[in-house]
């Protein structure tokens, strides 16, 4: 039964247009996938650069079915070097683990197709479940495919030679990839520092975009670059301490600097809305603009003079009192911190929420359907069916149907692309090196979309996964169409079937989580509204921004669902108008954190969650 709407003092006269459609528009989708985010085309071209270097290691040494190493470089390549490196190393180990693993299998199935079956079916649940409640979240489905896969593959090889090819076959999926993650990754993939200092470089710059009357489409690119909080930041911080060639003290600036860099973004976003004076907002962006140049050459400013903006405007003084001690840490005796809990690798709910369990269960459900309709229909191009499987499974309904267009999408865009080079490329290609232009090219094209937005992201990738199983059959290009024909036809088969498995049987609604992300919201802003010093402030606003991320996917996601789970419309539209004024509340409380409406705004937030 639905709640009734919590009585509230913001305007109320019934859902806004663009709540009445579920999901993202197709024009806000659009601006995502051009959206020239900065570093993105960098990002994109060394993603790419990566896929290709893995397809021609592949040729060399005649990998077969090359499509899969592809998919697992572009699915773990990452921006820098360092965590580039780790990822291929953790591949390779992996990859002794799972030999490990199929080698015991093919002894205890081979020649027992039953075996094989039971086997299938508890890997795929082994793998959906660590998916769900497990740290190994990243690369626990790829783990699955490359292992369902490679027991897959043992029905089209000579018996003789069965084990031998399963291992080495296995070996060569995962251990080209990582190697090329590690040896490249190192050449061309930049210091995490530096991803570091550019992203503060960047949300600067977009503070001093923000304060030249900026168009909605620029407060559009802020909004998104602002909810994105500190977390990639911190993460690249935590990477250069790994290369241990960087000063404690330098890094401790750099994470300071990082939340003062999300402060100032707000600020600046207040500052558009509200509006400064134009001697204030000069004086404020030539400040900003000299210290983003300091932090774009890899450094950063030891002392910032406080700009001398009038005391007319509260935003102003707001954040020339912020840029003084932008770089500056707060010392360990003030910072004052809960010691932090920490995590196992299993979530804390892991052996006590059925929801892991039954995601588990839906997602082997889907494995098992296509397998079974794999071996009925004796369709070996079709294979792709099992593979999709793994790579499109989500938690919840909402997710699941707003992500589908974008799947169905992308894996349409790729085969096409597939095809069309087969028709019109192939044949006018004489060597290696035209082949390994096309695919990067069209990976290209598909690092650009996936290193986008996360709600975009999944495009991409399908895009990658429909083009490499269309054009790489064996060890090399291929030019059957039936192949192309057939795998399309899988990944279509895949996502029909996982999304009738997730949707028919214990349809988890992302309305559900919404109550959890308000509730989280509330204390957060309470938690920036007792922060004592200018550095505490802006650590928590970061927090504050991620959190309301978090809320509004929530909530988009909860938009894409049925009409009989998003019935309460005026729920949802409420959630909507309090996550608008948690944003604005967030902004106004870097300006003023005594704000005497704090409680009955932040009650509102909790009252909704109910």
């Amino acid at each position: 039964m639905a709640l009734p709407v919590p009585e509230t003092t913001l305007p109320l006269e019934g859902p806004r247009p663009d709540m009445m459609r579920p999901g993202l528009g197709l024009a806000r989708i659009w601006r995502l996938v051009c959206n020239p985010a900065p570093g993105r085309l960098c990002y994109a071209l060394r993603m790419a650069a990566g896929c290709t270097t893995t397809v021609l290691v592949g040729e060399i040494w005649q990998v077969p079915d090359l499509a899969v190493p592809a998919l697992v470089t572009m699915a773990l390549w990452q921006k820098d070097r360092v965590t580039n490196a780790l990822a291929g190393v953790g591949v390779n180990i992996a990859v002794l683990i799972l030999l490990a693993i199929i080698y015991g299998l093919i002894r205890l199935t081979l020649d027992h197709p039953m075996g094989l079956v039971i086997v299938i079916a508890l890997l795929s649940f082994m793998f959906f479940f660590l998916g769900s409640a497990s740290k190994l979240k990243p690369v626990a489905y790829m783990l699955g495919l490359i292992t369902v896969y490679g027991l897959i593959a043992i029905d089209e090889v000579p018996v003789g030679e069965v084990v031998t090819r399963a291992l080495l076959y296995t070996d060569l999926f995962l251990a080209v990839p990582g190697a090329v993650m590690v040896v490249l990754g190192l050449l061309i993939c930049p210091s995490p520092r530096k991803i570091l200092t550019d992203s503060i470089a960047d949300r600067l710059r977009m503070a001093c975009a923000l304060l030249r009357d900026p168009d909605k489409h620029v407060r559009e690119q802020a909004t998104d670059m602002l909810r994105s909080g500190t977390t990639d930041m911190m993460k690249s911080a935590k990477m250069a301490g790994l290369e241990k060639i960087w000063s404690p003290r330098d890094l401790a600036c750099l994470r300071q600097a990082a939340s003062s860099s999300v402060a100032v973004l707000a600020l600046a976003d207040e500052a558009s809305r509200t509006g400064i004076a134009a001697d204030d907002a000069t004086c404020l962006k030539q400040t900003l603009e000299e210290m983003a140049a300091i932090f774009a050459d890899g450094d950063y400013p030891a002392a910032i003079a406080r700009p001398a903006v009038s005391s007319g405007s509260a935003t102003a003084c707001a954040m020339a009192d912020l840029l003084p001690d932008f770089a500056t840490p707060v010392p360990d005796e003030d910072k004052a911190r809960k010691p932090e809990k920490k995590s196992g690798f299993f979530a804390g709910d892991a052996f006590t929420n059925p929801d892991h369990v039954r995601f588990a269960v839906k997602g082997t459900a889907a494995v098992m359907l296509s397998y079974l309709i794999f071996k009925v229909l004796n369709w070996q191009g079709i294979h792709t069916c099992i593979i999709t499987c793994f790579i499109v499974a989500l938690p919840t309904m909402g997710e699941m149907i707003s992500k589908l267009t974008l799947r169905i999408s992308g894996a349409l865009v790729g085969g096409a692309l597939g095809i069309a080079s087969i028709i019109f490329v192939m044949p006018h290609l004489n060597d290696i090196t035209g082949f390994l232009v096309l695919v990067f090219v069209v990976s290209l094209i598909g690092a650009w979309v996936k290193t986008g937005d996360e709600r975009i992201a999944y495009a991409g990738f399908q895009i990658g996964l429909a083009f490499y199983l269309t054009d790489l059959k064996g060890y090399g290009p291929t030019s059957d169409m039936a192949t192309a024909r057939d795998r399309i036809v899988g990944i279509m088969l895949g996502n029909f079937i996982t999304y009738a498995m997730f949707t028919s049987f214990w349809p988890a609604s992302a309305y559900d989580r919404i109550g959890d992300r308000l509730r989280t919201l509330a204390d957060c802003l309470r938690g920036q509204a007792d922060a004592s010093t200018a550095q505490k402030r802006a650590d928590a606003v970061a927090q504050t921004q991620s959190a309301l991320l978090q809320s509004e996917l929530t909530l988009e996601y909860a938009m894409s669902e049925p009409v009989h789970m998003r019935a309460d419309l005026p729920r949802l539209e409420a959630t909507r108008m309090a996550l608008d004024d948690a944003g604005r509340l967030s902004e106004d409380l870097l300006v003023t954190p005594d704000r005497p409406d704090l409680s009955e705004r932040t009650a509102r937030l909790e009252q909704i969650a109910r």
